[in-house]
């Protein structure tokens, strides 16, 4: 795969390269945010394993916040210095048509993971990484200022409020 072929580089059926390097913090600071090839491919396993087979289930279309992204960009928007966006693991998104926790409780019934959060009430961050998978479901909000994680535990998220 060529990296200048980003645009049409197919990651799975509904999944392009594209949309997990497309970012506006890379754009405003002038950063580069091109995954190699070992980054490639776990972009390519987190869509064939996670993305499309939800994108499968609930039948409408599945938008990417972010996906890929290079040490800079990371570091620019605040990621954890592990995150699994730095190695193509990972994905933020929503689900414009349909309300997030359902989309959430799909994942969790349905499908394996690595990581599962529920991020501030606002989109789904969902990770893959293969057979060492922990299904590791948490949500986050903030408490004072800073981020809190806490485990989900049980097979759905029930949100009061």
């Amino acid at each position: 795969m060529k990296l200048s072929d980003n645009t049409s580089t197919k990651l799975s059926a509904s999944f392009y390269l594209n949309e997990f390097t497309i970012s506006q913090e890379a754009e405003r600071h002038g950063y580069k945010n091109e995954p190699n090839e070992k980054q490639i491919e776990n972009l390519r396993l987190l869509c064939v394993n996670v993305l499309q087979p939800l994108r499968e289930i609930i039948n409408v279309p599945i938008f990417i916040n972010s996906g890929f992204r290079s040490f800079d960009v990371n570091a620019a928007v605040g990621g954890r210095f592990n995150s699994q966006h730095l190695e193509g693991k990972a994905a933020d998104f929503v689900v414009h048509s349909m309300n997030l926790i359902d989309v959430f409780n799909t994942i969790i019934q349905e499908l394996s993971f690595d990581q599962l959060i529920y991020e501030f009430g606002k989109w789904i961050h969902v990770s893959w990484n293969g057979e060492l998978n922990r299904k590791d479901v948490m949500i986050s909000k903030k408490v004072h200022g800073k981020t809190v994680y806490e485990k989900v535990i049980g097979d759905r998220l029930k949100v009061v409020g």
